[in-house]
């Protein structure tokens, strides 16, 4: 399993989860600003990350939508000390897997990240079945472009579709092509 990675400019956030984590046998690897994160995503992936949204030289929102670009299927759970509605919307409608609002119980945490840990395991689980059964698409029409680059944003999403057609359409192929 790949370390649990904490992005917080807050030295004692990223200690007490650190050893919190360490006490449940997770690896972390802690970064004090987004920059760092963002230069390590380039070489190494996570499991989970974790980051506060309010940092010098970067936020954690800025981080959240980059890593969604890159690597849509890893989950981001967003801390802030600052919780509002409208930081809470934009994390979730960012794609965040969950928002934690500081000081939390370590505990609750913890717990918190096992569960994204979790889900990033059924996702690679699902994401390998669907490597090896998928048949594949294809099509050069504009039509059938359109339709994979829908499916392509779609992905990215949590919105539930509704895939209609013609029996022999290819409904079914277009819906095992996106993440469950």
């Amino acid at each position: 399993m790949r370390p649990i990675w904490i992005v917080d400019d807050d030295q004692s956030i990223r200690w007490v989860l650190e050893k919190a984590l360490a006490r449940e046998n997770f690896t972390t690897r802690s970064f004090s600003g987004v920059r760092d994160a963002l230069a390590a995503l380039e070489q190494e992936s996570p499991q989970v990350l974790v980051s506060d949204i309010r940092m010098p030289g970067g936020s954690g929102l800025e981080l959240l939508q980059t890593v969604r670009d890159r690597q849509p299927g890893l989950p981001l759970i967003i801390m802030t000390a600052f919780s509002d509605l409208d930081s809470a919307v934009a994390a979730f409608q960012g794609g965040a897997f969950e928002y934690l609002a500081k000081p939390f119980d370590v505990d609750k945490a913890v717990e918190l990240i096992r569960r994204a840990v979790d889900e990033s395991m059924r996702g690679e689980a699902a994401y390998d079945e669907r490597v090896t059964e998928t048949p594949e698409m294809l099509g050069q029409a504009p039509a059938m472009q359109d339709m994979f680059r829908a499916i392509g944003r779609l992905s990215h999403s949590a919105a539930t579709v509704l895939i209609t057609g013609e029996s022999g359409t290819g409904k079914e192929l277009a819906a095992r092509l996106a993440p469950t």
